[in-house]
């Protein structure tokens, strides 16, 4: 195993080296996950396959008091708060409302319209997997800080499960939370790592437009809605671009608009719907008045009542720096200095996010892509699939992670 002189460590010494046989359990589980996809706040079957296999090595998780998802401490006893603090491995575990469609797959979904498209079975294996790692050496006397395993529900259903987690107290006692996300453009064995934000904020917007309508032979006569849907979906994206630092990456983007049923009636309703992304914190804080202040100034114009349903999503992932550094650390002392490469911002949200506003801590992009495999894949799409070895390759990341420090020394 490939070991950097400048982690100090060999791979004899660094403990948590995933066995051949606990690597093809892990797929094995990782396989049926992928065949039973559960959408959020739903997956009782996700939940009580890993409640029964913690069980099973001895630990004693606890599921959520939403129902599903749950918490499960490694080298914690007795009550009150840990004397050291706890290092959080956090996965989520819901999957996808799209259908799979992939061909030839012996392990692909087997429930109509539903996908683990987003690598969620493989993040809730990878921790699963370090938590069955840890547990044994917790067991001989090896570990050296405790551990809290988080399978958190409902990652996918906005503003995420991570919320109700909080609030049910898996961050108590932590003092740091890592987290995973798979990424189809690097290469297994690989992780894509950045200091600060590595995704972007995600919230919804929905807006009904209304107004008299009429025949289209006597527009002038009506509020044309059609008209003033058109220009709210042109013009509000480049008037909110307008309002922030453009290095904010403030961005309003629509999935739906509809309006009317016959070619030569003016219609009285329109409807719209999309997404406004934002790179930056600071900028995400004030967008709803933004977005909204852009809306009411192009509807009125076109003398078109508007009602603007503005949904509040996630904030941007921000990793911070001594966490970035723990993972980079893990990572090279597990595969080498080449196995880590910078990477950029996502416009994608993750409501990991939540628990970033609470404790330090980071998200590594865990690479799946196969070794010469050229096919350009994405997240969300019905084809999705990863190599299953980088579920070793995330164990035994952030089991190195529960031994190592920041700062270069071993803990």
């Amino acid at each position: 195993m490939s070991v950097e002189s400048e982690a100090g460590l060999s791979g004899d010494v660094l403990p948590g080296v995933l066995s051949e046989s606990l690597h093809a359990e892990l797929v094995a589980f990782r396989r049926d996950l992928h065949m039973h996809p559960e959408l959020g706040n739903q997956e009782f079957r996700t939940t009580a396959a890993i409640k029964e296999r913690l069980e099973r090595a001895g630990l004693r998780p606890r599921v959520l008091a939403s129902g599903t998802g749950l918490v499960c401490d490694i080298g914690l006893t007795g009550g009150g708060r840990p004397p050291v603090p706890v290092l959080a491995l956090r996965a989520d575990i819901d999957a996808l409302p799209i259908p799979d469609t992939k061909t030839d797959c012996p392990y692909r979904s087997t429930i109509p319209d539903r996908a683990h498209a987003c690598g969620h079975d493989v993040h809730t294996t990878v921790v699963l997997g370090a938590g069955l790692v840890l547990a044994d050496l917790h067991a001989k006397g090896l570990l050296t800080r405790p551990v809290r395993l988080v399978f958190q529900p409902a990652e996918e259903v906005l503003p995420g499960g991570a919320l109700g987690a909080i609030a049910d107290g898996v961050l108590d006692g932590v003092g740091r939370i890592l987290a995973v996300h798979c990424d189809p453009r690097v290469e297994v064995g690989r992780i894509g790592l950045r200091h600060g934000p590595i995704t972007s904020a995600c919230d919804r917007l929905e807006i009904a437009l209304d107004g008299p309508g009429g025949h289209t032979a006597r527009p002038h006569l009506t509020t044309d809605l059609v008209t003033a849907a058109a220009r709210v979906a042109i013009d509000v994206p480049a008037l909110v671009a307008r309002r922030v630092d453009t290095r904010a990456g403030l961005a309003v983007t629509w999935g739906r608009i509809e309006s009317g049923h016959a070619p030569n009636v003016v219609p009285q309703h329109a409807e719209l719907s999309g997404t406004v992304r934002c790179l930056d914190l600071n900028a995400w804080r004030d967008a709803p008045d933004i977005v909204h202040a852009a809306i009411d100034e192009v509807a009125t114009l076109h003398r078109a009542k508007s009602e603007i349903n503005y949904m509040r999503g996630v904030p941007p992932v921000v990793n911070d720096r001594e966490s970035t550094e723990l993972l980079r650390r893990s990572m090279v002392a597990r595969r080498g200095m080449r196995s880590v490469e910078s990477t950029e911002q996502s416009l994608g949200g993750e409501d990991f996010s939540w628990y970033l506003e609470e404790v330090p801590g980071a998200m590594a992009r865990l690479g799946v892509r196969a070794p010469g495999d050229r096919t350009v894949r994405d997240l969300h799409q019905g084809d999705f699939d990863a190599d299953e070895r980088a579920i070793t390759v995330g164990v035994e990341m952030f089991t190195a992670a529960a031994f190592l420090e920041p700062n270069g020394t071993q803990g």
